[in-house]
């Protein structure tokens, strides 16, 4: 017990020693010392500490002075004190504070594990008990190395994921618009004016409003309708009657093999108001007196974006439904049609039941999906038609759409930001919530 506590003792000053003397476990002690000597010396050496100490600075300040930790945490709390073109850059500080800060936590758990690991009692074996530490050191490593060989993955998440959603999360509650644009004009932190403004304002609520009642009525229009009809052509295709399946299929999975952005540039030409194919074509035959506004009318807009998604997007839940509908036991039909069902009875009490335990996961991430596909609106209507009554939105545009359009054309970034939190949110209910319902996440 004694030893116990005279290795954390140790620890708690230099890191690993207690393992180094005290448990005699020489290569941890070094490695988790020289964490140490790490943490300590990129400070010393991105800063003038050492220039502190020796009396060589007089008026000391860590916005000058300060080493990479130091300054990180400085630049994050404050986001710069000096405007200009010579002055601080409030993104930049962000940006570098955000990473000290991740490296700091990294050795936080390091010290942590440095400490837990010096009152680990199973290691404090008798001198003579060789084996037994051998085997000891053996299940250790064994232990240690799917960590080892999942460090790198988890750097590289930790600095490519999550730190964009950290400084995204963080821009949220700040005053960063096209008026405060370093280094010209220093950001500063704002608490939760954005998103009371988002609630307050009404040009920003009713915006907000009636954009996000769209997008949801879009996502699961877009979702329901191509997952019905690739239900409806994966059946038709499954029955026993229908010859020349495969060249049904390889016509059908066509609009999923071209690219997205080409077919709904080639739908935005065809409907176009003025110049539309269809619209000359549909004049010529004497159906219509007029041009239809197909993508300037906000609800032939509407109908137009769904219909067009429809026909792009109904072969990926076909493929995956006729996959399913490969490996249902055949003859479960068969003895439901015995016990005397007919066909709508044994699609509806047994085929569809066990198509729903398989797809209801693919259904729920294509909801997620079809929340944020950006791309089905942009490159379609781009938002429009334009509404003066909504702030920066037009009738078509959903959250991420709208996002874009306060970022790159308004210079938004701020209420940009709280749209995505508030996105992120409201996908993250929706998603847990409907994957807790399905069967598939039951069983796990």
């Amino acid at each position: 017990m004694r030893k116990k506590y005279q290795s954390l003792f140790f620890s708690i000053v230099l890191w690993g020693s207690g393992q180094f003397f005290v448990k005699k476990e020489r290569i941890k002690g070094l490695l988790l010392f020289l964490s140490q000597i790490t943490l300590f010396g990129i400070e010393l050496i991105t800063g003038y500490w050492l220039n502190l100490f020796a009396g060589q600075i007089e008026h000391f300040s860590i916005r000058l002075y300060g080493g990479f930790f130091t300054k990180g945490i400085w630049g994050l709390f404050t986001l710069g004190e000096v405007q200009g073109a010579a002055g601080d850059n409030s993104t930049i500080l962000m940006v570098k504070g955000i990473i000290a800060f991740i490296i700091l936590v990294g050795f936080a758990v390091v010290y942590v594990y440095n400490l837990y690991d010096s009152l680990m009692p199973s290691i404090y074996l008798p001198d003579k008990d060789v084996g037994l530490k051998k085997t000891s050191r053996a299940k250790a490593k064994r232990k240690m190395f799917p960590y080892l060989v999942l460090s790198p993955s988890l750097i590289i998440i930790i600095f490519v994921v999550l730190m964009p959603i950290v400084f995204s999360i963080l821009t949220a509650f700040t005053n960063y618009d096209t008026k405060h644009q370093p280094p010209a004009n220093l950001i500063d932190w704002v608490g939760f004016d954005n998103f009371v403004k988002l609630v307050r304002v009404p040009v920003w609520s009713k915006t907000f409003g009636v954009v996000l009642i769209w997008n949801v009525i879009w996502a699961l229009a877009a979702t329901l309708s191509t997952f019905f009809m690739g239900l409806l052509q994966a059946m038709m295709l499954n029955s026993k009657y229908v010859k020349h399946k495969s060249f049904f299929q390889t016509i059908y999975i066509l609009p999923w093999a071209i690219p997205g952005m080409i077919s709904l540039l080639v739908f935005r030409n065809l409907l176009n108001g003025q110049f539309s194919p269809v619209n000359q074509i549909l004049l010529n035959a004497g159906l219509i007196s007029e041009r239809i506004p197909f993508l300037t009318n906000p609800v032939l807009a509407k109908i137009c974006i769904i219909g067009v998604n429809l026909w792009m997007g109904f072969p990926t839940f076909m493929v995956m439904i006729l996959g399913v509908l490969s490996n249902q036991d055949v003859s479960l039909y068969e003895a439901a049609q015995i016990d005397g069902a007919n066909r709508m009875q044994v699609f509806a009490h047994i085929k569809l039941p066990l198509l729903m335990r398989a797809m209801s996961p693919l259904l729920v991430m294509n909801l997620a999906g079809n929340f944020n596909n950006f791309g089905a609106i942009y490159f379609l209507t781009s938002g429009g038609p334009t509404n003066p009554k909504l702030q920066f939105a037009g009738d078509t545009d959903i959250l991420i759409s709208w996002i874009y359009k306060l970022t790159l054309n308004q210079r938004m970034y701020s209420m940009a930001a709280v749209m995505n939190i508030l996105i992120f949110i409201f996908i993250a209910a929706v998603s847990i919530w409907n994957f807790s319902r399905t069967n598939a996440f039951q069983e796990i």
